[in-house]
């Protein structure tokens, strides 16, 4: 039996990386899951996927900045498959690294805007259709960097990620009363096209790689696992947790 029989869940940024590993994992774990990204080609593949598998699946391309597209995406959850229990605010990118002062304020703002305020969207639809349900559990998925650990040219990225955590404890207290469960995993390296972009060398992977206490970086799945332990009853006591999931990028100093 599945750890999420008879639940539903949005997940966005699922076109690749940690996303795409959550959905499938949601998907094999029993939940109908409505997956979004901005590129059709890769969702309608993991729907395909998913569906190949025994699942059920949707999907909504479009923008994770538009407050339309996240209300479409409850709309989808409560429409095709009755309703909302289980969101994965994912949906982010880690931008160009520049010193502070070469920092565009178009660039800050659009940083802030693709982390932050499209995870601000997607909860602020969300919750209404959980509260209809008398329960849910809402992701975020926040970052090391601006946490536990300073990386030069970050500066936005720090900021837009760190953002997501304060928004996690606000609606885990706003919210907890009626079942809503509100946390962010602090994901540490992982294997993914957009960590290797940055991790583009040998030497830039050796050096992101030793970074981290388990001299590695995580596999996609790894962090899907623990997306899938916060959105399941296995993790009912904990809400406005930032859950650090890094290994062990935030204590290793050798």
């Amino acid at each position: 039996m599945g750890r999420l029989n008879d639940k539903v869940a949005i997940v966005t940024g699922a076109s690749s990386g940690i996303g795409r590993a959550t959905a499938r994992l949601f998907a094999d774990e029993g939940a109908k899951v409505v997956v979004s990204a901005r590129r059709r080609d890769p969702l309608d593949t993991l729907v395909e996927e998913i569906r190949n598998s025994g699942g059920e699946a949707a999907a909504i391309s479009g923008d994770a900045k538009d407050s339309d597209l996240a209300q479409a995406l409850v709309d989808a959850a409560v429409n095709r498959f009755g309703g909302l229990d289980i969101a994965f605010n994912n949906a982010g990118t880690m931008g160009e690294a520049v010193p502070t002062p070469d920092l565009t304020v178009e660039a800050w703002h659009d940083m802030l805007d693709t982390n932050l305020t499209s995870a601000f969207l997607g909860a602020r639809a969300q919750i209404p259709a959980m509260l209809q349900r008398g329960a849910g559990s809402i992701i975020f998925n926040s970052t090391f960097v601006g946490y536990s650990a300073g990386m030069p040219g970050m500066a936005a990225y720090a900021a837009s990620k760190a953002g997501l955590i304060g928004l996690t404890q606000v609606l885990a207290s706003e919210f907890g009363a009626q079942g809503i469960r509100v946390n962010a995993i602090l994901p540490g390296g992982t294997d993914t096209p957009m960590g290797r972009a940055y991790a583009n060398t040998p030497e830039t992977l050796a050096f992101a790689e030793g970074l981290h206490a388990l001299k590695r970086l995580a596999r996609p799945e790894e962090i899907a696992r623990s997306v899938l332990h916060l959105a399941s009853d296995d993790a009912s006591f904990m809400t406005g947790a930032a859950v650090l999931v890094d290994g062990g990028v935030s204590i290793n100093r050798v």
